[in-house]
Protein backbone atom coordinates (compact mmCIF):
# COMPACT_ATOMS: atom_id res chain seq x y z
CA UNK A 1 0.00 0.00 0.00
CA UNK A 2 1.36 3.73 -0.97
CA UNK A 3 0.20 6.78 0.37
CA UNK A 4 -1.00 9.34 -2.25
CA UNK A 5 1.92 11.96 -2.76
CA UNK A 6 -0.33 14.16 -4.90
CA UNK A 7 -3.20 14.07 -2.29
CA UNK A 8 -6.06 16.81 -2.10
CA UNK A 9 -7.06 19.10 0.99
CA UNK A 10 -9.81 16.76 1.91
CA UNK A 11 -9.47 14.74 4.86
CA UNK A 12 -9.27 10.89 3.93
CA UNK A 13 -11.37 8.32 5.39
CA UNK A 14 -10.31 6.91 8.71
CA UNK A 15 -9.70 3.49 7.35
CA UNK A 16 -7.01 4.85 4.90
CA UNK A 17 -5.19 7.10 7.44
CA UNK A 18 -4.69 4.03 9.76
CA UNK A 19 -4.00 1.87 6.53
CA UNK A 20 -0.77 4.49 5.85
CA UNK A 21 0.08 5.26 9.63
CA UNK A 22 0.42 0.91 9.72
CA UNK A 23 2.07 0.92 6.52
CA UNK A 24 4.94 3.57 7.38
CA UNK A 25 5.13 2.41 10.78
CA UNK A 26 6.08 -1.02 9.75
CA UNK A 27 8.58 0.37 7.00
CA UNK A 28 10.60 2.61 9.45
CA UNK A 29 11.05 -0.57 11.82
CA UNK A 30 13.60 -1.80 9.06
CA UNK A 31 15.30 1.38 9.28
CA UNK A 32 17.67 0.01 12.15
CA UNK A 33 18.15 -3.50 10.71
CA UNK A 34 19.25 -2.10 7.34
CA UNK A 35 21.46 0.63 8.36
CA UNK A 36 22.88 -2.00 10.47
CA UNK A 37 23.22 -4.83 7.20
CA UNK A 38 24.33 -1.72 5.32
CA UNK A 39 28.04 -1.86 7.26
CA UNK A 40 29.51 2.03 6.20
CA UNK A 41 30.08 4.82 8.04
CA UNK A 42 26.73 6.76 8.88
CA UNK A 43 27.39 10.10 6.37
CA UNK A 44 27.46 7.58 3.77
CA UNK A 45 24.31 6.11 4.21
CA UNK A 46 22.36 8.90 4.77
CA UNK A 47 23.67 10.46 1.62
CA UNK A 48 22.97 7.62 -0.67
CA UNK A 49 19.11 7.07 1.21
CA UNK A 50 18.09 10.51 0.44
CA UNK A 51 20.06 10.46 -3.27
CA UNK A 52 18.29 7.72 -4.20
CA UNK A 53 14.83 8.75 -2.67
CA UNK A 54 14.84 12.03 -4.48
CA UNK A 55 15.84 10.45 -7.79
CA UNK A 56 13.50 8.02 -7.53
CA UNK A 57 11.00 10.51 -6.74
CA UNK A 58 11.94 13.43 -9.08
CA UNK A 59 9.12 12.62 -11.76
CA UNK A 60 6.40 12.97 -9.18
CA UNK A 61 8.29 15.70 -7.59
CA UNK A 62 8.11 17.93 -10.97
CA UNK A 63 4.88 17.12 -11.76
CA UNK A 64 3.73 18.12 -8.22
CA UNK A 65 5.83 21.34 -8.14
CA UNK A 66 4.07 22.10 -11.63
CA UNK A 67 0.55 21.91 -9.86
CA UNK A 68 1.49 23.70 -6.65
CA UNK A 69 4.63 25.19 -7.05
CA UNK A 70 6.87 26.37 -3.67
CA UNK A 71 7.60 29.79 -3.51
CA UNK A 72 8.23 33.06 -1.00
CA UNK A 73 8.27 31.35 2.36
CA UNK A 74 7.53 27.34 2.07
CA UNK A 75 10.65 27.39 -0.18
CA UNK A 76 12.34 28.70 2.87
CA UNK A 77 10.57 26.53 4.64
CA UNK A 78 10.89 23.73 2.63
CA UNK A 79 14.68 24.00 2.80
CA UNK A 80 14.67 24.65 6.18
CA UNK A 81 12.64 21.04 6.35
CA UNK A 82 15.37 19.84 4.34
CA UNK A 83 18.50 20.92 6.62
CA UNK A 84 16.46 19.33 9.30
CA UNK A 85 15.83 16.39 7.69
CA UNK A 86 19.88 15.88 6.22
CA UNK A 87 20.97 16.67 10.58
CA UNK A 88 18.38 13.68 11.67
CA UNK A 89 19.65 10.78 9.24
CA UNK A 90 23.14 12.43 9.77
CA UNK A 91 23.45 11.69 13.93
CA UNK A 92 20.81 9.16 13.96
CA UNK A 93 22.37 6.64 11.46
CA UNK A 94 25.71 7.62 12.72
CA UNK A 95 24.69 6.78 16.26
CA UNK A 96 24.22 3.07 15.43
CA UNK A 97 28.14 2.78 15.25
CA UNK A 98 28.49 3.75 18.65
CA UNK A 99 24.91 2.28 20.63
CA UNK A 100 22.78 -0.32 20.44
CA UNK A 101 19.53 -0.08 18.24
CA UNK A 102 17.34 -0.41 21.41
CA UNK A 103 18.88 2.53 23.27
CA UNK A 104 19.23 4.34 19.64
CA UNK A 105 15.52 3.99 18.60
CA UNK A 106 14.26 4.35 21.46
CA UNK A 107 16.38 8.05 22.14
CA UNK A 108 15.26 9.35 18.19
CA UNK A 109 11.99 8.04 18.95
CA UNK A 110 12.08 11.12 21.75
CA UNK A 111 10.78 13.23 18.97
CA UNK A 112 6.95 13.95 20.23
CA UNK A 113 8.13 15.50 23.25
CA UNK A 114 10.26 17.67 21.22
CA UNK A 115 7.34 18.62 19.18
CA UNK A 116 5.69 19.56 22.44
CA UNK A 117 8.25 21.64 23.40
CA UNK A 118 9.18 23.31 20.45
CA UNK A 119 5.07 24.52 20.14
CA UNK A 120 5.86 25.80 23.59
CA UNK A 121 8.93 28.09 22.68
CA UNK A 122 7.18 28.85 19.32
CA UNK A 123 3.30 29.43 20.66
CA UNK A 124 3.84 30.14 24.05
CA UNK A 125 1.48 27.21 25.02
CA UNK A 126 2.89 26.69 28.35
CA UNK A 127 3.23 23.11 29.76
CA UNK A 128 0.70 21.92 32.02
CA UNK A 129 1.46 19.49 35.69
CA UNK A 130 1.08 16.65 33.37
CA UNK A 131 3.79 17.30 31.06
CA UNK A 132 6.35 18.71 33.01
CA UNK A 133 5.62 14.79 34.91
CA UNK A 134 6.13 13.10 31.54
CA UNK A 135 9.47 15.48 30.85
CA UNK A 136 11.01 14.35 34.06
CA UNK A 137 9.90 10.57 33.50
CA UNK A 138 11.41 10.93 30.21
CA UNK A 139 14.60 12.85 31.13
CA UNK A 140 14.82 10.09 33.55
CA UNK A 141 14.41 7.30 30.80
CA UNK A 142 17.10 8.98 29.03
CA UNK A 143 19.51 8.68 31.61
CA UNK A 144 19.19 5.06 32.57
CA UNK A 145 19.80 4.28 29.09
CA UNK A 146 22.71 6.40 28.55
CA UNK A 147 24.47 5.68 32.18
CA UNK A 148 23.52 1.82 32.02
CA UNK A 149 25.08 1.46 27.83
CA UNK A 150 28.50 2.32 28.75
CA UNK A 151 29.95 -1.25 28.26
CA UNK A 152 28.21 -2.68 25.71
CA UNK A 153 29.23 -0.52 22.01
CA UNK A 154 32.43 1.47 21.27
CA UNK A 155 31.49 5.01 22.63
CA UNK A 156 27.39 4.58 24.45
CA UNK A 157 27.57 7.86 25.49
CA UNK A 158 28.50 9.43 22.27
CA UNK A 159 25.95 7.44 20.28
CA UNK A 160 22.90 8.03 22.70
CA UNK A 161 23.69 11.97 22.22
CA UNK A 162 23.57 11.83 18.46
CA UNK A 163 20.41 9.85 18.52
CA UNK A 164 18.61 12.35 21.03
CA UNK A 165 19.75 15.16 18.43
CA UNK A 166 18.26 13.34 15.81
CA UNK A 167 14.78 13.02 17.68
CA UNK A 168 15.08 17.06 18.19
CA UNK A 169 15.66 17.35 14.50
CA UNK A 170 13.05 15.35 13.52
CA UNK A 171 10.16 16.83 15.39
CA UNK A 172 11.52 20.30 13.76
CA UNK A 173 11.26 18.76 10.09
CA UNK A 174 8.07 16.96 11.02
CA UNK A 175 6.34 20.48 11.91
CA UNK A 176 8.14 22.89 8.92
CA UNK A 177 6.22 20.01 7.02
CA UNK A 178 2.95 20.20 8.41
CA UNK A 179 3.23 23.88 7.44
CA UNK A 180 4.16 23.87 4.01
CA UNK A 181 1.70 21.50 2.82
CA UNK A 182 -1.17 23.21 5.19
CA UNK A 183 0.13 26.09 3.32
CA UNK A 184 -1.47 24.70 0.18
CA UNK A 185 2.02 22.63 -1.38
CA UNK A 186 1.30 18.94 -2.02
CA UNK A 187 2.48 15.83 -0.39
CA UNK A 188 4.45 14.84 -3.91
CA UNK A 189 5.97 18.89 -3.99
CA UNK A 190 7.50 18.98 -0.61
CA UNK A 191 8.41 15.61 0.32
CA UNK A 192 10.38 15.18 -3.09
CA UNK A 193 11.94 18.51 -2.56
CA UNK A 194 13.01 18.02 1.01
CA UNK A 195 14.65 14.80 0.30
CA UNK A 196 16.62 16.52 -2.72
CA UNK A 197 17.59 19.56 -0.29
CA UNK A 198 18.74 16.96 2.21
CA UNK A 199 21.14 14.93 0.03
CA UNK A 200 22.43 17.85 -1.56
CA UNK A 201 23.53 18.95 2.65
CA UNK A 202 24.54 15.52 3.15
CA UNK A 203 26.70 15.44 -0.12
CA UNK A 204 29.95 16.84 1.16
CA UNK A 205 29.94 15.26 4.65
CA UNK A 206 31.75 11.90 3.68
CA UNK A 207 33.98 14.02 2.33
CA UNK A 208 34.72 16.44 5.41
CA UNK A 209 34.97 13.12 7.68
CA UNK A 210 37.38 11.21 5.22
CA UNK A 211 35.46 8.19 4.21
CA UNK A 212 35.17 7.10 0.39
CA UNK A 213 31.77 7.86 -1.71
CA UNK A 214 32.64 4.38 -3.74
CA UNK A 215 34.82 1.91 -1.93
CA UNK A 216 31.93 -0.49 -0.35
CA UNK A 217 30.74 -3.98 -1.46
CA UNK A 218 27.84 -4.27 -3.74
CA UNK A 219 25.70 -5.49 -1.03
CA UNK A 220 26.54 -1.87 0.75
CA UNK A 221 24.46 -0.38 -2.14
CA UNK A 222 21.56 -2.62 -2.20
CA UNK A 223 20.81 -2.51 1.54
CA UNK A 224 21.16 1.38 0.89
CA UNK A 225 18.79 1.36 -1.77
CA UNK A 226 16.06 -0.89 0.16
CA UNK A 227 16.83 1.72 2.89
CA UNK A 228 15.35 4.24 0.06
CA UNK A 229 12.73 2.48 -1.07
CA UNK A 230 10.84 1.04 2.41
CA UNK A 231 11.76 3.28 5.08
CA UNK A 232 11.90 6.65 3.46
CA UNK A 233 9.60 6.47 0.53
CA UNK A 234 7.13 4.20 2.07
CA UNK A 235 7.79 4.87 5.97
CA UNK A 236 8.90 9.02 6.02
CA UNK A 237 6.50 9.67 3.02
CA UNK A 238 3.62 8.00 4.61
CA UNK A 239 4.24 9.80 7.83
CA UNK A 240 3.74 13.28 6.30
CA UNK A 241 0.93 12.48 4.55
CA UNK A 242 -0.55 11.26 7.91
CA UNK A 243 0.76 14.72 9.44
CA UNK A 244 -0.33 16.71 7.42
CA UNK A 245 -4.21 15.73 7.98
CA UNK A 246 -3.55 14.74 11.56
CA UNK A 247 -2.44 16.75 14.63
CA UNK A 248 1.60 16.14 14.10
CA UNK A 249 1.83 15.33 18.19
CA UNK A 250 -0.32 12.29 17.24
CA UNK A 251 1.98 11.12 14.70
CA UNK A 252 4.78 11.65 16.54
CA UNK A 253 3.43 9.65 19.30
CA UNK A 254 2.57 6.97 17.42
CA UNK A 255 5.88 6.62 15.84
CA UNK A 256 6.94 5.50 19.48
CA UNK A 257 6.12 1.92 18.62
CA UNK A 258 9.41 1.96 15.93
CA UNK A 259 11.15 0.49 19.36
CA UNK A 260 9.55 -2.26 19.70
CA UNK A 261 9.21 -3.33 15.70
CA UNK A 262 12.96 -2.69 15.53
CA UNK A 263 13.78 -4.37 18.47
CA UNK A 264 11.95 -7.28 17.36
CA UNK A 265 14.04 -7.04 14.77
CA UNK A 266 17.04 -7.05 15.61
CA UNK A 267 16.18 -9.72 18.12
CA UNK A 268 15.60 -12.09 14.85
CA UNK A 269 18.73 -10.24 12.33
CA UNK A 270 21.54 -10.20 14.88
CA UNK A 271 20.63 -12.00 18.24
CA UNK A 272 20.66 -8.61 20.40
CA UNK A 273 18.82 -8.72 23.71
CA UNK A 274 18.17 -5.22 25.29
CA UNK A 275 19.96 -5.11 28.83
CA UNK A 276 17.53 -4.80 31.50
CA UNK A 277 18.65 -1.20 32.05
CA UNK A 278 18.16 -0.47 28.55
CA UNK A 279 14.62 -1.86 29.02
CA UNK A 280 13.86 -0.03 32.23
CA UNK A 281 15.35 3.27 30.93
CA UNK A 282 13.09 2.88 27.26
CA UNK A 283 9.69 1.86 29.54
CA UNK A 284 10.59 5.02 31.79
CA UNK A 285 10.97 7.12 28.82
CA UNK A 286 8.08 6.01 26.97
CA UNK A 287 5.81 6.08 29.59
CA UNK A 288 6.78 9.47 29.68
CA UNK A 289 6.51 10.37 26.57
CA UNK A 290 3.13 9.23 26.73
CA UNK A 291 2.22 11.34 29.80
CA UNK A 292 3.59 14.32 28.22
CA UNK A 293 1.54 13.94 24.30
CA UNK A 294 -1.73 12.89 26.08
CA UNK A 295 -1.28 16.12 28.81
CA UNK A 296 -0.29 18.83 25.75
CA UNK A 297 -2.62 21.54 24.45
CA UNK A 298 -1.84 20.36 21.00
CA UNK A 299 -3.77 17.21 21.21
CA UNK A 300 -6.91 19.16 21.48
CA UNK A 301 -9.01 19.98 18.68
CA UNK A 302 -9.68 23.39 19.55
CA UNK A 303 -5.63 23.99 19.23
CA UNK A 304 -4.93 22.16 16.63
CA UNK A 305 -2.93 24.82 14.02
CA UNK A 306 0.01 25.07 12.29
CA UNK A 307 3.18 25.33 14.93
CA UNK A 308 4.68 27.85 12.46
CA UNK A 309 2.35 29.33 10.63
CA UNK A 310 3.62 30.28 6.80
CA UNK A 311 1.38 32.39 5.45
CA UNK A 312 1.24 33.46 1.85
CA UNK A 313 3.08 30.66 -0.08
CA UNK A 314 3.35 33.18 -3.00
Amino acid sequence: MRPSVDSGSSLPSRPVLVGVLAVALIAISFAAILVRLADAPGVVVAFYRMLIAGVVLLPVTIRSIRRTPIRGTALWLTIAAGALLALHFATWITSLSYTSIAASVTLVATTPLWVALIAWLALGIAPTLGVMIGVVLAVAGAAVIGFSDMGGASNPLLGDALALVAGVAAAGYFLLGRSVQRGGVSLGAYVGSAYGVAAVFLLPLPLLFGHSYLDYPASTFLWVTLLALVPQLVGHTGLNFATRHLNPTLVATLILAEPIGSGILALVFFNELPSTHTLVGAALLLLGLVLTVRASPLNSHASDRDPVPIGDTA
